[in-house]
């Protein structure tokens, strides 16, 4: 069983996001899901990455690092997109991190201090033609850190797992939650 902490995407917290923390607490694992958009949910990406602008990118992060605060430091960092911002930034500078899984996007090494610390694994899942997706920046995260996996899927959708949304790809999404649960019940 992983403790795991996930951060949502620019839409806010969705239902398809709450749905997929559920899965994994079926399959025995404590998840924590905070809303850091305060109740905030938006139709379109464009919009719900104009709020996060409008509040700023530091204070979604800094919202997850205070979430993060009154859990164990021994935690899985889970992010769906824009919330990979604020899981990637405890994975790299909180101590006792247990893992990271980075859905649909990623963010350069150097955004949050420059190296990955040694042993902590990382999973990383986006589509291939995602112009959302950061693939360069997963290709590079995943030849630079020896611990991590990279699992490309084919199409151009940015939010295909979240299954209340029209991005949503049943069958990559299936995959990821496979291997993320794998991923999970690995991690000691």
């Amino acid at each position: 069983m992983a403790e795991v902490l996930i951060f949502h995407h620019s839409l806010g917290l969705t239902k398809g996001c709450l749905a997929f923390a559920e899965d994994l607490r079926a399959a025995g694992h404590v998840v924590h899901v905070p809303d850091l958009y305060e109740g905030r949910t938006f139709s379109t990406l464009l919009d719900g990455v104009g709020y996060a602008e409008e509040i700023g990118f530091d204070t979604v992060i800094e919202r997850g690092r205070q979430a993060a605060e009154a859990l164990p430091m021994e935690i899985v960092y889970a992010g769906f997109s824009l919330g990979v911002m604020p899981a990637q930034k405890l994975a790299q500078t909180r101590p006792g991190a247990k893992g990271a899984l980075f859905l649909h996007s990623t963010v350069p090494l150097s955004e949050f201090g420059g190296s990955w610390p040694q042993g902590v694994p990382l999973q990383i899942h986006t589509m291939e033609d995602d112009d959302w997706g950061d693939v360069d920046v997963a290709r590079d995260l995943a030849a630079t850190i020896e611990t991590a996996e990279l699992f490309l899927y084919p199409g151009d959708q940015h939010l295909f797992t979240d299954r209340g949304l029209p991005d949503y790809d049943e069958t990559a999404a299936v995959l990821v939650k496979s291997r993320v649960l794998t991923f999970l019940d690995r991690i000691r």
